[in-house]
């Protein structure tokens, strides 16, 4: 045992996790953290597409309630969900290539960010539309009770989502149907710029579950153990046949709801006492006081991070971005080899587009 780890012995490892699962989850949270970093210095080089959206402080919440879930079952993100995603196996040279729009990224340049799907890998590209997941995953995980299936689906929603229509009918669907569906509400203070108070008279968040008839729990989301350990409990009722869970963790979004928000909205002293409440450095403390792991084992996680990160940078920096005459292809459908391209002058293409012009009226 490494000379650094608490010499007051260590103490019994939380619930069903293990030594290994405990520094896994402190390695997802660093690869997360680690991979936005890179993304943010090339945002600020013109080499991300579109916007950056960002995750820090809210870590420890994507990463503990995926962990929770089991292969064959199915997670939906959101945008500041890029930890979720890790942990179900996507890559960051997927989510390189994904921000530069290359072409050989998971869309080939179609879609942007982290909005790609594997179902093979149990995740599914979000909808940005607020709320609009939940009925997605409540019709999966309807398929999934229909057809005998011990598989859970597990959604993220932003306390902004919870205020939409399509939040609403989706959870009162799932909760009616008892589909095995976990509703993971990150209520990070914000809906863009509006704070919760002006969203919600809802004391707490949670309390909305009673509503449609459903337990709900509220933990806080800076804890990746805390985190793991509630969507755990509802993961296991829904997989057992108990049905939807409403799962709302409290945590904070240091950065705006991108990187262009440069969030004057924030009251003075807000974001420095958040700060204080960083995940990764709240867990890296409990693992090295709790004897669990020492500054050794941290350490080589973090290097672990940093070699993996750097090298799928290098490998795709350069990489091209796809022939513009694929634009089209698997948008919504592959067009015929002979439709006239109107839609763009591509090299070779005929100078007199009238001929292909679509129909009008």
């Amino acid at each position: 045992m490494p000379s650094s780890r608490s010499t007051a012995g260590p103490q019994p490892l939380p619930t069903d996790l293990s030594a290994t699962d405990l520094l896994a989850l402190y390695y997802y949270m660093r690869l997360t953290r680690v991979l936005e970093e890179r993304l943010v210095a090339l945002h600020r080089q013109g080499k991300v597409v579109g916007g950056l959206f960002r995750s820090l402080g809210q870590e420890a919440d994507a990463v503990g309630s995926a962990y929770a879930l089991e292969p064959g079952d199915m997670l939906s993100p959101l945008i500041r969900n890029l930890g979720s995603m890790l942990v179900q196996g996507a890559t960051p040279l997927e989510v390189f290539r994904q921000y530069m729009a290359k072409a050989e990224s998971p869309t080939a340049g179609r879609e942007l960010n982290i909005h790609f799907s594997d179902l093979e890998r149990g995740f599914l590209g979000q909808v940005s539309s607020l709320g609009t997941m939940v009925p997605v995953m409540a019709g999966i995980t309807l398929y999934f009770k229909l057809t005998d299936q011990p598989r859970v689906g597990l959604v993220y929603v932003g306390d902004g989502a919870m205020s939409t229509g399509a939040f609403h009918e989706g959870l009162n669907f799932a909760a009616v149907q008892r589909v095995p569906l976990v509703v993971v509400c990150e209520n990070n203070g914000y809906a863009y710029s509006t704070p919760t108070r002006m969203q919600t008279a809802a004391a707490r968040l949670v309390d909305k579950a009673a509503g449609y008839g459903l337990p709900g729990v509220r933990a806080d989301g800076n804890d990746v153990v805390a985190t793991y350990e509630v969507t755990r409990e509802a993961v296991t009722r829904a997989r057992a046949g108990g049905g939807p869970t409403l799962i709302e963790l409290v945590t904070y979004r240091r950065k705006g709801h991108a990187e262009h928000d440069d969030q004057r909205y924030l009251p003075a002293g807000e974001l420095e006492a958040w700060e204080q409440n960083d995940p990764i450095a709240r867990y890296r403390d409990r693992l090295i006081g709790a004897g669990w792991a020492g500054v050794e084992d941290l350490g080589r996680e973090d290097a672990r991070v940093e070699t993996e990160v750097d090298g799928a940078l290098a490998r795709c920096i350069d990489e091209p971005f796809p022939a513009i005459g694929t634009a089209l292809s698997g948008v919504f459908a592959d067009p015929p080899a002979a439709e006239p391209e109107w839609y763009r002058a591509l090299p070779g293409a005929p100078s007199d587009r009238r001929a292909g012009e679509p129909p009008h009226g």
